[in-house]
């Protein structure tokens, strides 16, 4: 509870402030109206109120209520029971409240007041429910809520900063109409932190249940946004770690948070960021050496050339999260070279996304080049129609985000001129889906089911006619995220490839299943971890090569180091007396072995899990380089699953 007169916080049972004595005002348990102290009856409803304010149960996900935020490390009451044993989760958690509320109530009156928080608080219940996250609890003024529990979630930390810029263009907008109205504005502040907690379901008097968390992470979180700048959204360097890349940050620097002893690095969340996939930010940090995947190249190169020669193909990659299925068709681009890639592209954030948006427009091309269009589902996107569709349709037109009305509806039609113009029918169809008004919409009358289906085939019409003009490629990731519209496109587009130039190229999760087994110009590969031989090869790559967030250390003359400049085969070298420069003395340490056998054995051969594995050995200065030399400095016999990777396990 934060105290209305000198901003303290205090815990939820407390009658005044442990820093200025301010005696807190009264919730009512039944309507949430806020009493003044002494008072027996509620002055909202006339329920009575009892002397002192216990944690009262969990509201529903879909309404606000008048309760404090309560954190339950405070202890159980009597009319709650604790089901199982509390279960260890990282997550992350999110507390927002609305700036000035308590003015507010003093100055209105309580109907009126309710009136304007009520939707505030709202739209951040929509905002939080939108991207997954569960409400665990909300006050007369705000909300606490977590993501990545219950509900498990390998990109909690990206979606609770999405519902917070979410949460704060919503706050924005209404307050926009409280001022257009008459009214005071109304600004909110969010605070978010990832980490450990221990959560436990808990069954109420009512027979409901709820999930609660204890612990630092979700107290961090309430600090930040304590401390969040008005409007806007404040989180922890160990929600940063997580979320760089994917969201513009601007640091605070360090910063005094009441409970710790030193300052902490805060940052503030400025906008969107360039990334939308794991796969771009493991690109940001460079590529680790890609190997064992010589079979799944030969099959890709021949369904390839079978496309080209117009018996259009279908390729689907399944495997588990990590294990390269987004990798293995950059790859096969990249050998097959591409005359230009559209798609969602992504800005370069440094030098190594530089490369790989060079890359990505081909390298070793053939003299039959390909036209390569590619999009992706993302998890929180499931329930929005088209969107990868959309995203497809924006590359192939090269529509940019700041593009007027008016020049995408030349550039749509110019491209549909050029390709063919027995198309011209389709534009209108592309229109109303992209959200473009060309004067009366011909379409606004027509049946909805039929007009999706015309949508989808206008769309297909396009795809096959350019094919006609030059091979294409067409890639889709991480179908087991997939929506119902696009889905039903590619069912559509699979349906029509028999002479088309064109080759399907589709991945996703075991979890997923489709109707194209029967179709003779349908391949499935079966992606599996890594072998042992593949595996080590690939830790070596990894040891010596240079990693963006890796430590360094000076090694002593006589300490040995893996070289970077062995030719792969693992040897030792070291500068020492009588030896000479790079001298090669021994195969490589019993040390780094032993390492890359755990690896291998706490990952069963996960590319993704290794990498993400050595990164944490070198943020945690267990491994670090000396130029292109890798040295454990600490045992590392007990290696931590980071959090990148504890998310996609509780996901599965």
């Amino acid at each position: 509870m934060r105290c209305p007169s000198c901003n303290s916080d205090n815990q939820a049972t407390a009658k005044f402030c442990i820093e200025c004595g301010t005696a807190f005002p009264i919730p009512c348990a039944k309507c949430g109206f806020k009493n003044p102290p002494g008072a027996k009856f509620c002055q909202e409803c006339g329920t009575p109120l009892k002397p002192s304010t216990a944690p009262q149960p969990v509201p529903s996900q879909t309404s606000p209520t008048g309760r404090e935020i309560t954190i339950a490390d405070q202890g159980l009451s009597s009319e709650r029971d604790e089901l199982p044993d509390g279960e260890r989760k990282t997550v992350t958690a999110l507390f927002a409240d609305i700036k000035g509320s308590m003015e507010l109530m003093e100055d209105l009156d309580p109907e009126e007041a309710r009136g304007i928080v009520d939707p505030a608080l709202k739209l951040m219940i929509g905002a939080v429910q939108h991207y997954g996250g569960y409400v665990v609890q909300s006050t007369g003024d705000g909300i606490f809520a977590l993501f990545g529990a219950p509900v498990a979630h390998e990109d909690h930390p990206q979606r609770a900063l999405y519902a917070a810029l979410r949460l704060q263009e919503a706050a924005r907008r209404y307050s926009s109409k409280l001022v257009t109205d008459g009214g005071n504005p109304l600004e909110a502040r969010v605070g978010v932190n990832t980490g450990e907690v221990v959560v436990r379901t808990l069954a109420t008097a009512d027979g409901r249940t709820e999930y609660t968390p204890i612990g630092h992470t979700a107290n961090l979180a309430s600090r930040m946004q304590a401390i969040a700048p008005t409007g806007s959204v404040a989180i922890t360097e160990q929600t940063r770690r997580l979320v760089e890349g994917f969201f513009q940050l601007k640091s605070l620097g360090p910063t005094r948070v009441k409970g710790l002893n030193e300052p902490i690095n805060v940052y503030e969340v400025t906008g969107l960021g360039p990334l939308r996939t794991r796969f771009q930010r493991a690109a940001g940090r460079g590529l680790t050496k890609f190997v064992g995947r010589e079979r799944e190249m030969e099959t890709l190169k021949h369904a390839a050339e079978l496309a080209r020669q117009g018996h259009g193909q279908i390729v689907a990659a399944m495997a588990e999260p990590g294990v390269g299925k987004t990798r293995l068709y950059f790859e096969f681009k990249a050998i097959e070279g591409g005359a230009e890639t559209v798609g969602p592209a992504f800005q370069p954030v440094n030098d190594s996304l530089e490369r790989l948006s060079h890359t990505m427009a081909g390298r070793d091309a053939r003299p039959i080049k390909w036209m390569v269009l590619e999009t992706f589902s993302i998890s929180h996107d499931k329930a929005s129609a088209y969107l990868p569709v959309l995203d497809l349709l924006h590359g192939y037109f090269k529509i940019a985000s700041g593009d007027d009305e008016r020049t995408r509806r030349e550039k749509i039609a110019g491209r549909l001129a050029m390709l063919d113009p027995s198309l011209e029918d389709t534009r209108p169809y592309l229109f109303s889906l992209l959200g473009i008004v060309e004067g009366t919409d011909p379409l606004a009358l027509m049946d909805g089911q039929l007009k999706k289906r015309r949508t989808l085939e206008a769309i297909k019409r396009i795809l096959v006619r350019e094919s006609l003009n030059q091979p294409l490629m067409m890639i889709f990731e991480d179908l087991h995220w997939i929506d119902e519209a696009t889905q039903e496109f590619l069912n559509l587009l699979a349906d029509s490839l028999g002479t088309a130039k064109l080759l399907l190229l589709v991945n996703y999760r075991p979890e997923y299943s489709h109707k194209w087994n029967s179709k003779t110009y349908y391949t499935q590969l079966r992606l599996d971890p890594l072998g042992r031989e593949s595996a080590d090869e690939m830790l070596t790559a990894l040891l010596s090569m240079p990693l963006t967030r890796s430590q360094t250390l000076p090694l002593a003359r006589s300490d040995l180091s893996l070289s970077r400049n062995d030719g792969g085969r693992g040897e030792v070298r070291v500068a020492g007396e009588g030896q000479g420069d790079g001298a090669v003395l021994a195969r490589e340490g019993a040390d780094l072995t032993a390492l890359k056998q755990l690896i291998i054995d706490q990952t069963e051969g996960n590319p993704f899990f290794m990498e993400e594995m050595v990164q944490v050995l070198f943020d945690e200065g267990a491994l670090v380089h000396n130029g292109a030399a890798a040295k454990l400095t600490k045992p590392a016999n007990a290696l931590k699953i980071p959090p990148t990777v504890q998310g996609i396990l509780a996901a599965r």
